[in-house]
């Protein structure tokens, strides 16, 4: 009679680590859920809390195209007609899609990490709710329509009352849409459009030159994402304080 050897004692479940990183496991999400929790809070103020973002030639970000529109005497707030595009498009993205579910819910935290044993391990992917991230491609749409208004304003400002001019201003507005182009354009959903469904690259060269430019921002989509993030908050920032008299101006700040 064969005799089966018992279980040994249960192993200690060892946390896992980063093998890419020496870095704690928690400090990126810790940092992604900062960041982004203080962008949202920003983002919040601007749009609800201010009725325009124009000084002389320059305009923000968040109110590319100007919008203005009363309900019964009540101004709408200008940048809610803009706002809603780059937050669908940044909130349905495949890299802040990585991003705030390793930070705001830990599915999983790091790479080589588990999940948490308080989810239990319930982690269904992109269904039920987040089924919505699906609608990504319709989200660039509408923010390629929005980045010809952006390119539109970033160039229009060097002409203006009938002079060219240059400021501080024209250089981070134009910093902002060229960081901008390099995130929407680097998008893997028009990585997708390009060349994504396409067996044969050798039949169209003009779709396999698309992919191949879009591939070269695609390689450092998140880089791009992070900067644009900065940008688009730093340009909104200083146009804000010249509106507000904080910064001194002078004829062209």
């Amino acid at each position: 009679m064969q005799t089966v050897p018992s279980a040994g004692p249960k192993l200690a479940r060892v946390p896992g680590r980063n093998p890419y990183s020496a870095l704690p496991n928690w400090l990126y999400p810790a940092l992604v859920a900062v960041t982004l929790t203080a962008f949202a809070l920003y983002s919040a103020w601007v749009v609800f809390g201010n009725s325009g973002g124009r000084f002389g030639p320059y305009l923000s970000p968040f109110y590319s195209p100007e919008i203005t529109l009363r309900l019964g005497g009540f101004l709408v707030p200008p940048a809610l007609w803009v706002a809603w595009a780059p937050l669908a498009f940044r909130a349905t993205c495949y890299y802040y899609r990585k991003a705030y579910f390793r930070s705001f819910f830990w599915h999983p935290r790091s790479c080589a990490v588990p999940e948490p044993r308080s989810h239990g391990g319930n982690y269904r992917g992109e269904t039920g709710f987040w089924a919505l991230n699906n609608l990504h491609r319709f989200a660039l749409y509408a923010i390629t329509v929005q980045m010809a208004f952006l390119w539109f304003d970033a160039l229009a400002q060097f002409y203006y009352q009938g002079a060219f001019r240059v400021g501080l201003g024209s250089l981070l507005m134009i910093v902002n849409v060229v960081c901008l182009s390099g995130y929407t354009f680097g998008c893997h959903a028009l990585r997708h459009l390009a060349g994504g469904r396409s067996d044969c690259f050798s039949c169209s060269r003009v779709r396999f030159r698309l992919w191949k430019g879009v591939t070269v921002l695609n390689v450092r989509h998140d880089r791009w994402a992070w900067v644009s993030l900065f940008t688009v908050l730093g340009t909104d920032l200083y146009i804000r304080l010249l509106v507000l008299g904080v910064l001194p101006h002078a004829p062209w700040a």
